[in-house]
Formats: C-alpha cells, structure tokens, sequence
C-alpha cells in the first residue's frame, strides 16, 4: 500500500500555491509515495476576493477534517497574516476538534512552507507560531534543517525560506518563487515524504 502524504495549502494569489506544487512532484518523485494536493476551504465571500484582486482558485480539491484521517504524513502551507498563519488555515485547524479527541493524527510527521511579503514579515515566526497547532494533535514536526546544502546558504539573491521550511516572498503581489525557491520546495516534498515512508514501515501481513 502506497504511502500518503497531503500538501494542504491556503493560497490567496498563488505563491503558496506554486511551493505545494512542487513539493507534490518532490513527494511523488520518492518510490512508493502518493502526494495529493489539497486546498482548505475559502473563509472570505466571493465579492471581498474580488475587491481584494484575488484571482480564481486552482481545481485543487477542497480538504475536510476527516480527510486528514487517510494521509500517512503532511506538509502545509499558508501566507502570513502579522506574522502567523493566514485565518483560512486556522480555520480549517480549528475544525480538526474530533481528530485532536481520538488523536487519529498522533504521531504522523508534518512539515511547512509560507509565504510573506517581505524579508523581516515573518519568514520563521509563521511556521514556529504554527507548531503549536502540531503539537496539541501529537504531530511529529519535521523541518528541513540545513539538508538542502548550499541552496540554504544563498547571499547574492533574495531567497524565502529557512530550516523550518520552504518559503517565498510575495512582495506587492507582483514577485513570483524564484526557480532557488522552487528547487527548495521540490527538495522539501521528496524529504518529508522519505521520512513519512520510513516511519510507516512496511506492511504487516
């Protein structure tokens, strides 16, 4: 049986849209994984994300608490919202009340990624602000560290990012992933996913 890991994404104006994307191919590209996108639920009307600029959502399928229950590992992703995750995610979390009740995500390894509008807007504190939502499920927090090498190191060009996870800067809306930002992501999609498979195992008879 293949092993599951989701990539749960909010994403208003595609940034952390175009991480989970990649992190999928990094998750598929590991031997006997299945990687499944999905989105969490729109909180805001359609008439506010149209004064907002937001563009249509992606045909991602929307996720729903219970769904949770059939992945083998996670990695989630949101913009910041002052420094901590956008309320759509929260949203959703919030509404994991009867998982958190049977501890059905107990043990389950979990990674982010994000996305913030500027260099000093919250490149660690919204993925350190989100831990908490793993710890009270008994997650099993896994960052990236230093294991993408040289990338991490980076000085020449702006570069989202850090050991918590994959990352990008929005700016005004008008800066895209970078191909360093993307090869990141890629790179955190195929980590997360080796480790959810080694700490499955393998198939009891």
């Amino acid at each position: 049986m293949a092993t599951k890991v989701y990539i749960v994404y909010y994403s208003m104006y595609g940034h952390v849209e175009k991480l989970a994307q990649e992190i999928r191919k990094g998750a598929a590209s590991v031997d006997g994984v299945e990687a499944i996108l999905w989105q969490v639920p729109e909180t805001l009307q359609e008439d506010v994300l149209s004064k907002m600029s937001a563009p249509p959502k992606s045909d991602a399928p929307i996720i729903t608490p219970n769904d949770l229950a059939e992945a083998d590992g996670f990695v989630f992703g949101f913009p910041t919202r002052f420094g901590m995750m956008a309320a759509q995610f929260k949203a959703f979390l919030d509404a994991t009340g009867g998982l958190w009740r049977t501890q059905q995500l107990a043990g389950k390894p979990a990674g982010i990624f994000y996305s913030t509008g500027s260099q000093g807007g919250g490149q660690e504190t919204t993925a350190l602000t989100a831990i908490t939502q793993l710890v009270h499920h008994g997650m099993i927090f896994v960052p990236i560290g230093y294991t993408f090498g040289a990338g991490m190191f980076e000085m020449e060009n702006v570069k989202g990012g850090s050991p918590y996870g994959a990352g990008t800067f929005a700016g005004d809306g008008s800066r895209q992933p970078t191909e360093l930002e993307l090869k990141q992501a890629f790179h955190q999609g195929k980590y997360i996913a080796a480790i959810t498979k080694k700490l499955k195992g393998p198939a009891v008879a």
